[in-house]
């Protein structure tokens, strides 16, 4: 196993997130083709191996603490990922939970699009790509998570529109939350890792 991945392994066990060799092997198969992809179609300005697992891989992970912590049951729940990009927080997820989720990834960006089908097939993962604007969604979710995904204000407008009522939409923040939003942030901290904010809204 790539080093790397070893590093991913221990930051998630400290943290009490655990992997199996198998998802590992997922998130090795993942690591490649990312850093393949990204040379050619810029998914993201993250490219170098060691960032791309914990800035992104491990990142992704620190929702499954946030779920834990809120009390979020996700068993059969239909998560999106709105503006996943390539493919973060919602693989790592799905690699996490497996079968317990059904996944749908939002993304506009069509090269982005044609990653994510193609790593779903690599991975043999089951999860739809929603190649759209969420504005053009006509369905609804259970949970709708975000990452570094435009203006906060905007992502809420996009994400509640998508939300089914009494589902959850988080927003997950690395720098400042908005003044008016903090009464619905939760911070987490981690070992090895710095704080992670996350903004948790109930529609109800």
């Amino acid at each position: 196993m790539d080093t790397v991945l070893e590093k991913l392994k221990k930051l998630c066990e400290i943290n009490n997130i655990h992997l199996s060799s198998s998802q590992l092997e997922l998130f090795d198969v993942y690591l490649k083709m990312y850093l393949k992809w990204n040379k050619v179609h810029n998914l993201s300005s993250i490219r170098k191996k060691e960032e791309v697992v914990i800035k992104h891989f491990f990142d992704s992970l620190t929702l499954v603490k946030l779920f834990e912590e809120k009390k979020i049951d996700i068993n059969n729940k239909e998560i999106a990922d709105l503006g996943t990009g390539g493919g973060f927080p919602g693989v790592p997820l799905k690699i996490y939970y497996g079968e317990k989720i059904k996944l749908y990834l939002i993304e506009a960006v069509q090269k982005k699009c044609i990653f994510l089908e193609m790593l779903r097939r690599e991975l043999n993962l089951e999860y739809e790509v929603l190649c759209d604007r969420s504005e053009n969604i006509n369905e609804k979710f259970d949970i709708v998570v975000s990452r570094a995904t435009g203006e906060t204000f905007d992502v809420l407008k996009w994400g509640k529109d998508i939300l089914k009522t009494g589902g959850y939409l988080i927003i997950m923040k690395a720098k400042k939350v908005e003044e008016e939003l903090k009464p619905f942030t939760v911070s987490l901290n981690f070992k090895n890792y710095p704080e992670r904010k996350f903004i948790v809204i109930k529609k109800n």
